[in-house]
């Protein structure tokens, strides 16, 4: 056989299908809670009704007495785990995996017990009969601008708590111009369309987990630390993802099947309800938000300070790092951003598409035109006029920074030319018309990953990466990025992912997923070309290189690295019913080279459309007698449906390289949420003459503004 083709066109930056598409329409392709196992029990979940008290009983035997319930596991008979283990991959899981340790309750929702069965429908019936008797302590799950007990978050991994240059007071004091505002932005849940599942066995001595997560190898190794096994003796599969958004790490599911999986010895599978999921799986916490922007009379900054608060749980600290955007996107002489978190009784916040600057740039964003209105002078025109050549706090060089070139071809795309500042001149019919926009960027990220490329003797190619594709298609990334370094087509290329024995690799998050598994396919796909010959055979077990970019990575030159994009929204408002609908919707993205149009578009769209949804319907509340969500499901929990999502155009510009960056690829799966519910909450404003600081934008709080507007 021939080891090496005859060079191709290059299949990266052409439109292509998902290669596993076809098996997802028809049903081929299964889920982790489709695949079907021998002697399969069942795990239901038990979760408290009380905020914040400690267990007085679990009232089994009438439970046991059920058909086909074989056990309950609770804090009384479970297996004890390492609860002071270090985190995997530098990722602390929620405190709540450690199930079932010890009488606490320190939030409604928190798992009490787990009922296993024969059946799911047996195992849930049991779990809603079970009786679990706790003290009632007082609980407070208040949320608001300014309330007590807040502290300065610790720092995080790339995100300080605190940043500071310069005297911010003074420069407020010489500044012609300031703005001065407070922002809101409410819960919001990941609701991702497939539950988390996951199965538990053991085999041979062997654990084995089948399961739905943002990376296998994440998974085994909180795993490995939490039961206190060698991460050798453990092995995750996750073949198909049905959507994360950040909330498929270790979850509570995973812990229960194993621990079930242990004490039956037989295989056991726990899946999540959608109410479950909004209580177990994280959220993005609600943030109280302050900028205050100080300004020459032509718009130049002088003064730029951003002020964030989140909550977290009393177990366990999560940041939202809401203040980072302007630490990339805009530079002043006096310049602090900072970070506070408040404890409450509530489940632990975790990662949602976007961490920090979804929220964060919707204060932000509405501030700078706040900011251009007072001045008098353009929303672009004033980005232009505070446009860093380096990082702001770092001092960085930037590796690519094309947020101009976003708003030059989005305005002549748009039509931003014609637009009157002047707000609530236009209408069609009943409606007022608004256009609004916003800036966005997100970081371009890689972490070490290793990959293995084999050459067949059939004269194809595998490539094994412990990847995951929780739907942004980069299982077809990665094979049309392995056939152009092996000079193939892509039909002689299977890609396998999802498999913790793979070797260790990049979860799928912080848009670093795809540059960081490309950086270590791309390594080792090369190497192997380099070892076939023209007429050479390959032996009957296949010729294999290995990669891992370890030092590569850690040698690659600081700059400041990013995906930006610029933001345009028209929307049309109903001031006698308080409707807002979004009419069009226009991104223009810098997001390095673009493997898959097809699928980049699909991501930055989704972006787009959340930013929508975000906007003007998500919103989760807290019962503050309970302590429990109102309406935890998606008839309560509003989304963006088809009616809401207008034409949403998304498109990049070309030659967004990086000179020191091999891959070129920067990340797309969040910089389209960026920005998004601000240039909409523009929009508004420009349509109605209201500011809107507080999301969602709902319709009683455009009537009472437009009330309030009214009698002013």
């Amino acid at each position: 056989m021939t080891g090496v083709t005859t060079p191709l066109k290059g299949s990266v930056g052409t439109a292509h299908s998902r290669v596993e598409g076809y098996d997802k329409v028809t049903g081929a392709a299964r889920y982790s809670g489709d695949i079907p196992f021998g002697q399969l029990a069942h795990g239901w979940l038990a979760l408290s009704t009380t905020a914040h008290g400690r267990i007085l009983s679990v009232e089994t035997d009438a439970v046991l007495a059920m058909p086909g319930v074989l056990t309950v596991l609770h804090h009384g008979n479970a297996p004890r785990v390492d609860t002071g283990h270090a985190p995997s991959m530098g990722l602390a899981p929620d405190p709540s995996v450690a199930l079932f340790q010890d009488d606490r309750v320190p939030y409604a929702g928190w798992p009490v017990a787990l009922v296993v069965a024969e059946t799911p429908e047996q195992a849930r019936e049991a779990a809603e009969s079970l009786v679990v008797r706790c003290t009632e302590e007082p609980h407070d799950v208040a949320f608001y601008a300014g309330r007590p007990g807040a502290v300065t978050a610790a720092d995080v991994p790339h995100a300080a708590a605190v940043t500071e240059k310069g005297d911010l007071a003074a420069e407020l004091a010489r500044s012609a111009v300031v703005v001065d505002a407070e922002y809101s932005t409410p819960e919001e849940h990941h609701s991702s369309m497939e539950p988390h599942a996951a199965t538990a066995r053991w085999e041979d001595g062997r654990l084995e987990l089948v399961d739905s997560n943002q990376g296998a190898g994440w998974v085994r190794g909180d795993l490995a630390n939490l039961f206190s096994l060698d991460p050798a003796s453990v092995h995750v599969t996750s073949e198909h993802i049905g959507g994360g958004f950040g909330s498929k790490g270790l979850r509570v599911n995973q812990v229960a099947a194993v621990m079930a999986a242990t004490l039956l010895q037989r295989p056991v599978r726990v899946v999540l309800t959608r109410r479950q999921m909004f209580t177990l799986t994280g959220y993005r916490s609600p943030t109280a938000q302050r900028v205050r922007l100080g300004a020459d009379p032509d718009g130049r900054l002088r003064a730029l300070e951003h002020t964030a608060l989140n909550l977290t749980s009393t177990l366990s600290e999560f940041l939202e790092p809401s203040a980072t955007p302007g630490r990339v996107l805009y530079d002043a002489p006096a310049h602090r951003t900072a970070h506070q978190v408040v404890p409450l009784h509530v489940p632990t916040p975790t990662f949602m598409r976007a961490p920090g600057e979804a929220p964060g740039s919707f204060a932000l964003e509405c501030a700078f035109d706040e900011l251009a209105e007072k001045c008098g002078v353009d929303p672009i025109a004033l980005r232009a006029r505070n446009e860093p050549d380096r990082g702001p706090v770092s001092g960085l060089p930037f590796a690519g920074r094309r947020l101009l070139d976003c708003f030059r071809e989005g305005a002549a795309r748009f039509g931003w030319a014609d637009r009157d500042p002047r707000p609530g001149l236009r209408r069609d019919g009943r409606w007022l018309l608004g256009t609004g926009t916003a800036a966005a960027s997100f970081a371009a990220g890689a972490m070490p990953s290793t990959a293995a490329v084999t050459a067949e003797p059939d004269g194809g190619f595998t490539v094994r990466i412990t990847a995951s594709d929780i739907g942004t298609g980069a299982r077809t990334a990665l094979t049309l990025i392995a056939a152009d370094a092996l000079e193939t087509s892509p039909d002689r290329v299977r890609v396998l992912i999802g498999d913790s024995d793979f070797g260790p690799a990049m979860v799928a998050g912080g848009s670093a997923g795809t540059r960081s598994w490309a950086w270590a396919v791309t390594a080792a796909a090369g190497e192997l070309r380099g070892l076939l010959t023209p007429g050479g055979d390959i032996p009957p077990e296949g010729l294999t290189v290995r990669s891992d970019t370890t030092a590569a990575i850690a040698a690659l030159a600081q700059r400041e690295r990013h995906s930006f994009g610029a933001q345009f929204a028209e929307v049309a408002v109903d001031v006698t019913t308080g409707e807002v609908r979004v009419r069009r919707m226009l991104g223009i993205f810098a997001a390095g080279r673009i493997v898959n149009p097809l699928t980049a578009r699909n991501q930055l769209v989704g972006g787009m459309t959340w930013g929508i949804s975000m906007a003007l319907h998500e919103e989760a509340v807290r019962d503050l007698a309970s302590g429990a969500l109102v309406g935890a499901d998606l008839a309560g929990y509003h989304v963006a449906s088809h009616a809401d999502v207008p034409h949403v155009e998304a498109d990049w510009l070309t030659d967004d390289l990086d000179e020191d960056d091999p891959v070129g690829i920067k990340g797309i799966g969040e910089v389209g949420i960026v920005g998004a519910a601000a240039a909409i909450a523009n929009a508004v404003r420009h349509a109605t003459g209201v500011r809107h600081r507080h999301l969602p934008i709902r319709p009683d709080r455009v009537l009472a503004a437009g009330a309030g507007a009214a009698r002013a």
